[in-house]
């Protein structure tokens, strides 16, 4: 089991649309993550810089940002991306954080 950590950028003022949605999140879009080996996704916000801190526990070789070749998430891209950052592609602009320290 890998731990991955990355940043994304949520858009001034969007703090509780963001949770709404996630809150609501697609039962197709959950499985697909399942069933890509994620047994484990947080995401918190720096509510003073408006940046999104994610971790994931994956079985596998990647984590959710390499899902965006299918559908479902290229859909949850483009539904997202009004509130966030994002690539011309609509996939949340992401910066992957190395892992420093770790303790069991």
């Amino acid at each position: 089991m890998k731990r991955l950590a990355f940043k994304m950028y949520l858009n001034e003022g969007q703090k509780e649309e963001y949770k709404r949605r996630h809150n609501e999140i697609w039962p197709e879009l959950k499985q697909l993550l399942k069933d890509a080996g994620i047994s484990e996704y947080s995401i918190f916000l720096d509510e003073e810089t408006n940046t999104l801190f994610a971790f994931q526990k994956v079985a596998g070789d990647g984590g959710s940002q390499d899902l965006g070749q299918t559908e479902i998430v290229q859909r949850w891209w483009k539904y997202m991306s009004d509130i966030m950052k994002t690539n011309a592609d609509n996939s949340p602009v992401t910066i992957e954080l190395p892992e420093l320290f770790y303790m069991k």
